[in-house]
């Protein structure tokens, strides 16, 4: 594709001296000397603070601070220096790809903490736990590490061993292991039924090879029987633009416009179309979106909703409509920059302003009442900007992908948040609690199968054990809060016995806009179908009893 020209375009800055600022002088004649003079401007600030300054800073420090000064003024959080640490993260970001154990950890309670451990890794071959706490790295204790440190420790390159100590809930004295880092892939993709001929798929971001990924499990629903299908790109951040393009066109058919990037620059001008045949004709299709969602998640998202091709539900997207041109510099460091904004096929601009952002944070925020129970939140398009989709539906522009239906995920009821507080004041959390109980009593039944039910004897077990932690809650109040408390042990339990998809399976029980989802694709046939069912009812609900649209 024609943008992957430009995706690596080398650029070399050099700092240019005064007296040899020939090019300076020649911009200079040209703009009244204004960029001569503030050349020569920059060269003395920076000399004086090199020279006098009450602390000393190094001359290359200086340079260092001016250019991240520079970025920084710019307003755009997207355009960034990149250093070495920063180019790796952006890199495995990119590609998924890492030197490391294969664990994914938290910071839980003061500890790191093993959250999952992925299959066919160093990590899952010597033995590590879901529930484990690495006390010690290569001999230095870890309490007080946050992620980032521990990640920066953890990883490696390929071959190269580390050393740590573990505890584990049942031993009473920490484990010893020196595992070998392998590379490692992070699988984008999390996949399985919701129930009979639904299936559901979990697009985490988009690295490299997501859409060879998300074909890969979506065919695997489909031969499982899956005649309709919930795509999840809630809280993905996005990525790469050419994949986001490339998860699109499974979807659409071959010419169909997925987006365009316009730009001041002639080479980043384009309208990317839809390269191959529909894959998926006729299959419904709900995709999720909410506030985190960002980047090439509002690519897709805004193309299928533009064509007619998916239900869109959820809360307004991220608006992160920018697209990014990464450039090389001397010494090993990059710079990515904002050279263009991108515009779906309706012509939207997907591009949030902070101020907005800002709004829609509050809008989120009140999705709460004072009490504690679900609401209803309405997005506010009055002042958005209107256009419309292929067969005439009515889309909004003027920051994020605003969804065809619009549904905040549930909220704690009034009980449930005082059963929160209560334990809180123990000084620990009812989600580290109940992870911690989840590996526990995994670990004393292994015997339990994978769709097992959260039993009284297990909340009367947990209860005990946030006594034990230090919980201040009275029993009547944890009984009044049990739709949380089951939900929190099922998904805990379900992941410290069988891993991240069964948690996952779990965890959207829950959940308001899976039940939505649901409760349309239920009813549908075909998109078509799907949509018509769907927006008629969004329509009646916009109308006021005095037939006038509030």
């Amino acid at each position: 594709m024609k943008f992957e020209r430009t995706w690596m375009t080398s650029l070399v800055v050099a700092v240019v001296s005064l007296t040899s600022g020939g090019w300076l002088l020649q911009q200079g004649a040209g703009s009244g000397g204004r960029v001569y003079e503030s050349a020569r401007l920059f060269e003395e600030v920076h000399r004086l603070v090199s020279d006098r300054y009450v602390d000393e800073i190094g001359a290359s420090e200086l340079y260092q601070m001016a250019i991240e000064g520079m970025l920084r003024e710019l307003g755009d959080p997207y355009t960034s220096f990149l250093d070495r640490d920063d180019w790796e993260d952006l890199r495995l970001s990119t590609t998924g790809n890492y030197g490391g154990l294969g664990i994914r950890i938290q910071e839980r309670d003061g500890w790191i903490t093993v959250v999952a451990v992925l299959p066919n890794t160093p990590a899952e071959k010597e033995g590590l736990l879901t529930g484990d706490r690495i006390i010690e790295v290569e001999g230095e204790t870890t309490e007080g590490w946050n992620g980032d440190k521990a990640v920066q420790v953890l990883r490696g390159p390929k071959g190269s061993t580390v050393e740590i100590g573990v505890a584990r809930i049942g031993f009473d004295t920490p484990l010893r292991f020196a595992i070998t880092r392998d590379e490692i892939h992070v699988v984008s993709v999390e996949a399985f039924m919701l129930e009979d001929g639904i299936g559901y798929v979990q697009l985490r971001n988009f690295p490299r090879d997501s859409r060879r990924e998300l074909r890969r499990a979506m065919d695997d629903l489909i031969e499982a029987g899956a005649s309709s299908l919930v795509l999840d790109l809630r809280s993905n951040p996005g990525g790469l633009l050419e994949e986001g393009i490339a998860v699109s066109d499974l979807f659409l058919a071959r010419g169909e416009e997925v987006v365009a990037t316009k730009s001041r620059l002639a080479d980043q001008n384009h309208v990317y179309l839809s390269p191959g045949k529909e894959f998926y004709e006729g299959l419904p299709l709900v995709v999720l979106v909410n506030e985190w969602s960002a980047s090439a998640s509002e690519i897709v998202a805004g193309a299928l909703q533009d064509h007619d091709r998916a239900l869109v539900v959820g809360t307004t997207s991220f608006g992160k409509g920018s697209v990014q041109t990464l450039y090389s510099l001397s010494g090993g460091n990059h710079i990515k920059i904002t050279t263009a904004k991108w515009y779906t096929p309706s012509g939207r601009s997907i591009q949030k302003e902070s101020d907005r952002q800002r709004a829609m944070t509050d809008l989120m925020a009140d999705a709460v009442t004072v009490s504690g129970e679900p609401v209803a939140v309405r997005e506010h398009t009055e002042a958005k900007e209107v256009f419309s989709t292929d067969d005439g539906r009515v889309v909004y522009g003027g920051g994020g992908i605003t969804p065809d239906l619009v549904i905040p995920q549930d909220t704690l009821t009034a009980r449930e948040q005082e059963l929160g507080r209560a334990v809180a004041r123990g000084g620990v959390t009812l989600g580290n609690a109940a992870f911690r109980f989840g590996v526990k009593w995994a670990n004393e039944h292994p015997e339990i199968p994978e769709d097992f039910a959260v039993t009284p004897a297990m909340r009367s077990a947990f209860y005990e054990y946030l006594l034990d932690q230090g919980g201040e809650a009275d029993r009547e109040l944890f009984d009044a809060s049990l739709s949380w408390v089951d939900w929190l042990l099922g998904r805990e339990i379900a992941n410290a016995a069988f891993g991240e998809t069964s948690r996952q399976q779990r965890s959207l029980v829950r959940d308001l806009q899976i039940e939505e989802a649901l409760r349309w694709l239920r009813q549908a046939k075909s998109p078509e179908e799907l949509l018509s069912l769907a927006t008629a009812e969004a329509s009646r609900e916009r109308v006021a009893p005095d037939g006038t649209s509030p």
